[in-house]
């Protein structure tokens, strides 16, 4: 009741984590959302099936038919996105798969005006998926990744798959969200301030 006694401190509870941008929110199905959110990255073999058959680009076909889903499972291709890092860029040694964002701090970074917005993607090693800079945008380039983006690179032995498995890995999915990474600061605290829920965007500021 009311007059029961509070109890101060205790031991720590992780009630959340997060490392590579969506993997939670899209990627890992809902009963186990709570149960992948305390757990530690070195368990997270329990959850690879949610990686290499995932539900996300089937449920975009179904938004959008002609972004047809890609075909090969298991997706290696998703698992050197979310799990390993990708080989020759930032995919330590003796890797154990596991949801972390990984940064190779031997590649330079590159100016903001340089950056480019897919990182990788786009040809900007310096990028996401290799850590993440206020500049990136994360959503378009997991979307992407998700609908097999890295099958149209055709090397197999990387990804597990080539183009032809993925027959909307080219097409340019995005959320419609704009991003610059020049808007930033260059000292901290980085971040701008956040634009309103209505009649924002950057015109505005």
């Amino acid at each position: 009741g009311l007059n029961r006694a509070t109890r101060q401190g205790g031991a720590w509870t992780q009630v959340s984590r997060l490392g590579m941008p969506l993997v939670n929110e899209v990627v890992i199905g809902l009963k186990d959302k709570d149960r992948f959110n305390a757990s530690k990255p070195s368990g997270d073999g329990q959850f690879a099936d949610y990686v290499t058959n995932p539900t996300l680009p089937a449920l975009i076909q179904t938004l959008f038919p002609s972004a047809v889903a890609p075909t090969r499972f298991p997706r290696q291709d998703l698992v050197a996105a979310f799990l390993t890092g990708v080989p020759g860029l930032n995919q330590p040694a003796s890797v154990t798969p596991s949801e972390m964002l990984r940064l190779n701090t031997s590649i330079a970074p590159v100016a903001a005006a340089q950056q480019k917005t897919l990182g990788v993607l786009a040809g900007d090693a310096a990028g996401f998926p290799n850590g993440r800079r206020p500049g990136d945008d994360v959503v378009d380039a997991s979307l992407r990744v998700a609908m097999g983006v890295l099958c149209t690179l055709n090397d197999p032995a990387k990804f597990g798959c080539v183009a032809g498995d993925a027959p909307a890995g080219a097409a340019p999915l995005t959320d419609g969200v704009g991003i610059d990474a020049t808007r930033f600061s260059s000292v901290f605290p980085y971040l701008t301030t956040p634009l309103p829920g209505a009649g924002g965007g950057w015109a505005a500021q």
